[in-house]
């Protein structure tokens, strides 16, 4: 792929800074357009994020540290029901 800068100034700036991280340009471009799209797709989570904190509001749900509680004794119940069935075996 060929990418043509329109700002002399830019191109320069890209290739010194090449230099001082003893990479390519390439290596820049590539690195900042692949960052750019993860914050683009991160972007567009955020309507659901706020969806699911509303959701979360409106259906008084409950705070980590609870739902964490929860889970972990749903574990260990589970892990308890697994060894007392390998017992059985």
């Amino acid at each position: 792929m060929t990418v043509v800068f329109h700002d002399e100034d830019i191109y320069t700036r890209l290739k010194i800074e090449a230099i001082k991280k003893r990479t390519t340009a390439s290596n820049i471009v590539t690195n900042a357009v692949r960052e750019w799209l993860e914050n683009h797709e991160d972007a567009e989570l955020i309507p659901a994020i706020d969806a699911a904190r509303n959701e979360w509001k409106e259906k008084s749900g409950c705070p980590w540290s609870e739902a964490e509680r929860e889970l972990e004794e749903s574990i260990k119940i589970h892990e308890a029901d697994s060894e007392d069935k390998r017992m059985q075996d």
